[in-house]
């Protein structure tokens, strides 16, 4: 069993749902049927699913950090041992022979060093080893660490990097091929001296009972279906990225691996009607971060490089360890230096505002977002108590973790998703789609989920679809966006009589995911995103026409995603954040007073301390207090002409939250 853990669960009963059950393919499908109770968990813990030592820390942080330092214990699963060639090398020095058992356990002690700096104690903490047994009959070893209060728990599963015969590259392999057994690396120096094998259905087996066993709360995995990349061969083969892909093949195949196991857990969890586990997931971006420009502030990036630098170590550290004390090839100075950047950033892989915000007509504020996996729903208890009801769950799973939305001219909702329509390996089918939920009548029932299909034909192309945006124009037409596999947008129309366009390429250079649509007040739509050299932007000339690009020049480069608000004067208020840096710039596009300074309330992203932001009336007001907030806030602003504006998001305990900086002044 793993070791210290005691994690109980309280069933939530809820009503049953008003979304009918829609049929679904595929073995590897969550239940879709909504009305489910939702298991909300008495303690909050995040599990990180790894494909190699040092994944966390050059790509999940500072979120990881900030976690840890709000309290959340920590789990991470790395899948490989990270020994690669078995050069661990040393900067300076002659080539060292090749030594995998020796390489994974320097790699393994780096880890140890990393963490018990990001818990403020001394690099060579000890720490408490051992062996943890897993689902059919597979061990690992497992490292932890508690000091006041906190806890780090690092499992090693040490699946090889290379296939034992032609030394292809391991999970990948497993992924793709059938009748493969992937040995175990072990480690020098560790509990477990004995080694095993894996096949593709243990794996996914083996993160199952781990997420069961722990129960985690937030669960971070790596990119499943990273970007089309043409990179130079010569670029690509020195920053280990796959053929074709912005990202290392093994980064893919563990995302693969976990979702796959996600989606297991929530049908293992709901069978025989069993509650939903009540967990949220965010995938973040890995090689892609050198493609694009930085998004992490100087203080945040010197932070995150810094705990890479204990992880790196030394090879004349005493720290105790006979396979090393290290991956020396990161050392120190050398996460900055680094050409390939990776350090200088934290993408997310669905970005977005999450929960999604609307209110119903009594004023309530409601909240739409993915739980389980699923859609569900929060209602503010009353009006304007600024405290969330339990969640219903509206099905539809398994979803990515960001919805879009827009609302009919009547308030009839609808809802968006990036649903995992097939996830499999051995050849089988890998797909995705776009999907919606419909309100039958405002603040009604639901009907069946149904999907949108997707703007590419091809499945792999269809794999590196973003998450879905929507707006509704003057006109009663419903405008539904997606950033397709070129990295330009797509897009669909709903028009007054409920019938759904065909999908369009609005063409356009390459852009990031995280886009934002605004309808200004003459009714026109528009659209922004962030590319390699400035602010996109595709508008409609006339009221019911379409889209098409329009350039903006002089917008400087954006180093993340911008947001488009409408304003009074009919024009549209763009807000984004400058590259490798805490400054977010605004400007004011059209309307009457053109150039003018741009006064909408606005989200203008976290501050250096992962705190949020309200900008509202040119003061910037910051959230001090409450649970640290997850990727994705939202603000909702009342529809009168001095609304109050009300931002949410979600917690590590995969609750909801609110807060009303008005108020609180």
């Amino acid at each position: 069993m793993l070791a210290g853990f005691g994690t109980g669960a309280a069933s939530l009963a809820l009503s049953a749902c008003s979304v009918p059950e829609t049929p679904r393919r595929g073995t590897q499908a969550a239940d879709p049927l909504p009305g489910k109770a939702i298991s909300i968990a008495r303690h909050e813990r995040l599990m990180q699913i790894l494909a190699h030592p040092d994944d966390d820390l050059y790509f999940m942080n500072p979120d990881t950090q900030r976690m840890l330092e709000s309290g959340t214990p920590l789990v991470c699963v790395y899948v490989t041992g990270g020994e690669a060639t078995g050069i661990n090398v040393i900067a300076g020095h002659p080539r060292p022979r090749p030594d995998k058992p020796a390489y994974s356990s320097a790699r393994h002690q780096g880890l140890r060093q990393a963490y018990a700096t990001l818990l403020g104690l001394p690099v060579f903490t000890p720490w408490s080893k051992g062996v943890t047994e897993l689902r059919g009959g597979h061990r690992a070893e497992i490292n932890t660490l508690v000091s006041n209060g906190r806890r780090v728990e690092l499992i090693f599963l040490n699946l090889a990097m290379h296939t034992a015969r032609g030394g292809h590259l391991g999970l990948p392999s497993l992924w793709t091929y059938r009748g493969l057994n992937l040995r175990t690396v072990v480690a020098e120096g560790s509990p477990l001296e004995t080694s095993g094998t894996y096949t593709y259905d243990a794996l996914v087996d083996v993160l199952t009972g781990l997420l069961t066993q722990y129960r985690p709360t937030v669960v971070h995995t790596m990119d499943p279906d990273p970007d089309i990349q043409h990179s130079p061969t010569a670029v690509r083969r020195k920053d280990s990225e796959q053929v074709g892909y912005s990202d290392h093949a093994d980064h893919t195949a563990t995302a693969s691996f976990s979702w796959a196991a996600l989606i297991r857990w929530v049908a293992e969890a709901t069978a025989g009607g069993g509650d939903i586990p009540a967990f949220v997931t965010t995938a973040y971006r890995g090689y892609y971060n050198r493609h694009w420009p930085k998004n992490l502030s100087r203080k945040v990036l010197l932070e995150k490089a810094s705990h890479l630098v204990p992880y790196g170590g030394g090879a004349d550290w005493q720290c105790g360890n006979p396979g090393g004390c290290g991956d020396y090839n990161v050392g120190v100075g050398r996460p900055l230096t680094n050409k390939k950047g990776w350090v200088r950033s934290t993408h997310y892989r669905y970005p977005g505002p999450r929960p999604l915000l609307t209110a119903e007509a009594d004023g309530r504020l409601v909240g739409y977002g993915v739980l389980g996996l699923r859609a569900v729903r929060w209602r503010e208890t009353t009006p304007g108590s600024g405290q969330w009801g339990p969640p219903d769950d509206l099905g539809g799973g398994p979803l990515a973790p960001t919805l879009g939305g827009a609302a009919l001219a009547d308030g009839t909702q609808l809802l968006f998703a990036l649903r995992f329509d097939s996830l499999a390996g051995h050849g089988a089918s890998n797909t995705r789609e776009i999907a919606l939920l419909q309100q039958n009548a405002p603040g009604g029932k639901f009907s069946a989920w149904t999907g949108l299909g997707n703007p590419e034909t091809e499945p792999d192309k269809g794999r590196r679809i973003g998450v879905p945006v929507a707006v509704t124009a003057a006109d009663g037409q419903v405008h539904l966006f997606v950033r397709n596999a070129a990295q330009g947008i797509s897009s669909r129309v709903r028009d007054t009589t409920g019938h759904w366009g065909d999908w369009r390429d609005l063409g356009g250079e390459q852009i990031q995911d995280g886009l934002s649509a605004a309808v200004d007040t003459a009714g026109l739509v528009h659209v922004f995103a962030a590319g390699r050299d400035t602010v996109h932007h595709w508008a409609q000339g006339s009221p019911g026409g379409r889209l098409a690009l329009h350039p903006e020049p002089g917008l400087p480069l954006p180093g993340d995603s911008p947001t488009a608000v409408a304003a009074r004067d009919g024009g549209i208020d763009v807000y984004y954040p400058r590259p490798a840096s805490a400054r977010t710039d605004a400007v004011h596009l059209g309307g009457t007073q053109p150039g003018a300074r741009p006064t909408t309330p606005v989200l203008p992203g976290k501050d250096d301390r992962g705190r949020v932001r309200l900008l509202l009336n040119g003061r910037v007001t910051v959230r001090s207090t409450g649970v640290v907030p997850l990727q994705g806030t939202a603000l909702h602003v009342a529809s009168s002409r001095d609304g109050e504006p009300t931002v949410a998001g979600l917690g590590p305990g995969a609750l909801p939250w609110m807060w009303r900086p008005v108020r609180a002044v």
